[in-house]
Parts: structure tokens; C-alpha cells; sequence
């Protein structure tokens, strides 16, 4: 990996409890975070996903597989966790965290969409509505 080193980048999505509305959004912060971050298959070493204990209609590895993020994700390793239960937690949340080389001195893009923002204000910007 000539030029690159390895990044991780972050992202969450809040969802309804449905097969429907996980695969729409998990598809769409994954699509999100792919292109944002020019991310290509080959760069990605894994993904991985963390639930809210609420989410149980779909495994959001599952989601990531039926959709269509623009990126071959066939062949790529996935995992799901579930989030640790803590008072007062944001429900209905699929946290992500995509591991890929990336060109050195890249500025990663992460993503928090559909509520999740409140989970890292730091992080805000007008792109991740």
C-alpha cells in the first residue's frame, strides 16, 4: 500500500425498527461515507456495525450487502455488534466504522445522519443533515 496508511472512519444513522427503514438508511450513510471519503472496495480491510438493542428488523451487514452504495461490498468483511445499553442512549441508532487504507495526510469524512448528529456536535457540518 505504496502512499497509503490505514483509517478508520466513523458514521451513524438513526432508523425505524423495520427491514425497510435499516437498509435505506444503513445503504444511505454507507453510500455517504464511501463517496465522501473515495472510498473503493479494494481500499476496505472491514465494517463494522453496532445496533441500539431497539433494532432488531435486520442486521445492518445484511442491509450493507442488499444495497447499493456504488461500491462492491461482496467480498469485503462485515460485523455487528450490539451497543452497549447505557442510560439516557439515543435509541434506534446503527453506528458504523469503515477500516481502508487511504492516500497519507487524508482528512477522513465522517458522517452521523437522520438524528445521529447529536451523538458528536463536534463533529457538525451542513453536509451531514
Amino acid at each position: 500500500m505504496d502512499g497509503k496508511r490505514l483509517y478508520c472512519i466513523r458514521g451513524a444513522v438513526c432508523c425505524e425498527n423495520t427491514k425497510e427503514s435499516i437498509q435505506e438508511n444503513v445503504g444511505f450513510l454507507c453510500s455517504k461515507v464511501f463517496a465522501e471519503n473515495k472510498i473503493c472496495a479494494q481500499d476496505i480491510v472491514s465494517v463494522q456495525f453496532s445496533v441500539t438493542p431497539d433494532l432488531d428488523a435486520m442486521n445492518p451487514a445484511t442491509a450493507l450487502r442488499l444495497s447499493d452504495t456504488g461500491v462492491d461490498t461482496s467480498a469485503v468483511p462485515l460485523m455487528c455488534s450490539q451497543e452497549p445499553v447505557v442510560r439516557n442512549m439515543l435509541p434506534k441508532v446503527v453506528r458504523l466504522m469503515v477500516t481502508a487504507y487511504l492516500p497519507e495526510g487524508t482528512s477522513v469524512v465522517p458522517s452521523y445522519l437522520n438524528g445521529a448528529q447529536v451523538l458528536r456536535p463536534d463533529l457538525r457540518r451542513e453536509s451531514s443533515v
